[in-house]
């Protein structure tokens, strides 16, 4: 395909809840402000009518400078997938995105497709700066930088290599624009056409790494590409900052991991993990240690909860090994 050709843009949101129904009205409210307006908005309700209902009555959505479309996703999910969900987030959330996701994707008019959440809010020059980018045919996907938009003070002892526990880009991501194996479903873009030929989103609770990983193994000699200063402003509610919050993440997202691995079959790879973890302890350690130097007395507290977080991740992974091993061992009975 021409990249002159490439010049249609979809913007897709999934939602499921009237508890962000200002975030979802704000998120919106920017995208009809862009410095380069998308062709389309799609909104897709996961198993929500009172919100549809509401989205379908919003004068913001109905009569902006750009068409916004509004889906009911009602597919169906199983127990299994929901307590997956509330082990790795904490609340028995009624999807991972890439269901409503898909829905929304294969109604697309787009020959880009723009995914952002429900909470996040973009930059002015979002889709500008991410479109010209696909000059490249070489490059079939970029995604931009979400940065937390607090409710509440960030905690000092917070590590900023785990800020990808609320879904924003975390410290160890390129600071210019670069290939990278994994980006963040919050601010994530791709061709439309290479999305279809991977089946779009598989995964239930890791539909943005899935969804990267297959693009790679199915476009050899192509790019993912991270670009920092495409940003959406991603909301970080309090109990996301929390100390319970954040010790459940790297354990059970880890643990689960294992599961979604093994799906992708020939496609996973430890890569982007292998990556993140010696970066964490070499190149982390050195600047909180900068940091204690400098006088900050919480750079002790960062460190010592960067190095936990690390190695609940690894208790997570051997035990998502374990309890794969066991589901799938031969019975000798």
């Amino acid at each position: 395909m021409k990249p002159t050709e490439l010049r249609t843009v979809s913007v897709i949101i999934p939602a499921y809840t009237l508890a962000r129904w200002e975030l979802l009205s704000d998120a919106v409210a920017r995208l009809q402000s862009q410095t380069r307006l998308p062709d389309e908005i799609i909104l897709c309700i996961d198993h929500n009518p009172e919100l549809y209902d509401l989205c379908l009555r919003e004068p913001v959505f109905c009569h902006g400078p750009v068409p916004v479309r509004i889906l009911h996703d009602e597919s169906h999910r199983s127990e299994s997938a929901l307590d997956l969900h509330k082990r790795a987030h904490g609340t028995r959330r009624r999807f991972g995105a890439g269901s409503a996701r898909n829905a929304a994707a294969r109604t697309a008019a787009g020959d880009l497709l723009f995914f952002q959440d429900d909470d996040a809010a973009a930059d002015p020059n979002w889709i500008a700066t991410i479109v010209d980018i696909y000059d490249d045919p070489s490059i079939v996907a970029v995604g931009g930088a979400p940065l937390p938009r607090y409710e509440t003070a960030r905690p000092r002892w917070f590590p900023f290599e785990f800020d990808w526990v609320f879904g924003c880009a975390y410290r160890g991501l390129p600071t210019f624009t670069a290939p990278a194996r994994h980006l963040i479903g919050a601010n994530l873009t791709v061709r439309h056409s290479a999305f279809d030929a991977v089946g779009g989103f598989h995964s239930v609770d890791f539909d943005d790494l899935d969804l990267c990983l297959r693009l790679a193994a199915a476009y050899p000699g192509h790019y993912l590409m991270y670009e920092p200063r495409a940003v959406v402003y991603h909301h970080v509610p309090a109990d996301r900052v929390s100390w319970q919050y954040f010790w459940r993440r790297p354990y059970y997202v880890n643990k689960a991991k294992v599961e979604a691995f093994t799906s992708m079959g020939g496609a996973a790879n430890l890569a982007a993990e292998l990556h993140f973890v010696t970066h964490a302890i070499t190149r982390g350690t050195l600047l909180e240690l900068k940091d204690v130097l400098r006088g900050d007395p919480y750079a002790f507290a960062r460190m010592g909860a960067m190095l936990l977080g690390i190695g609940l991740a690894g208790v997570g992974h051997v035990a998502g090994r374990i309890e794969q091993y066991w589901r799938v061992a031969p019975s000798y009975n």
